[in-house]
């Protein structure tokens, strides 16, 4: 598995990069949200990713934030009938926070508004991540008002990516507290959700 793509930003457009890596050239391809992230050509970049295997090609999707490629996981797992594409343009049209916001809110109005995204499939999308998303939501909307410090803060963004995983509150504040543990309080916010990861697989 390639989890990230550290090196020289060679290529950019909308819909996909190329990154070198020690001599060797990888494309992946990425949402608009990402590309707006993006260094300038020839500076350094790391880009977080995704590989699918399909019986024909090995692609490589690539995202700037970890929310973005959480939600691109959550979408291709969860939903039924949302492939990488869909999930692309997903990640393209609307960002993270708004769709969490249209899907906690039943938006299917918004939602299909979204290009490759039809009311069926918006209606779907509602079904099957609102419990997931409502729950997300309102522990994003308690951390705000409680005004974190910003150590507390990366603690926060990490039990945020599990709730959008499927993990319980409570279950996803424990995980993330026995990964700092063991990582320290310097861990990322990537290093923390992979640590919970493993220990959840």
């Amino acid at each position: 598995m390639i989890t990230f793509l550290h090196g020289k930003l060679v290529e950019s457009i909308p819909t996909h990069v190329v990154v070198d890596v020690h001599g060797v050239g990888y494309e992946a391809l990425i949402p608009v949200s990402s590309y707006n992230k993006l260094p300038s050509p020839g500076q350094e970049v790391k880009l977080l990713t995704q590989l699918i295997i399909r019986e024909d090609a090995h692609i490589l999707y690539g995202f700037m934030s970890v929310e973005e490629r959480d939600l691109f996981r959550l979408l291709i797992n969860t939903v039924g009938g949302i492939g990488p594409k869909t999930a692309l343009n997903i990640l393209s049209g609307v960002n993270p926070a708004s769709f969490r916001g249209a899907v906690a809110s039943g938006d299917v109005k918004a939602l299909s508004q979204i290009s490759g995204v039809g009311k069926k499939t918006a209606e779907r999308i509602v079904v099957e991540l609102r419990d997931k998303i409502s729950m997300a939501g309102a522990w994003e909307a308690s951390s705000a008002a409680r005004g974190l410090s910003k150590e507390d803060q990366r603690l926060n963004d990490a039990v945020l990516a599990l709730l959008a995983l499927g993990f319980k509150p409570a279950e996803a504040q424990d995980t993330v507290r026995a990964a700092q543990a063991v990582l320290g309080t310097q861990a990322t916010i990537e290093e923390l959700v992979r640590a919970c990861l493993k220990k959840g697989n």
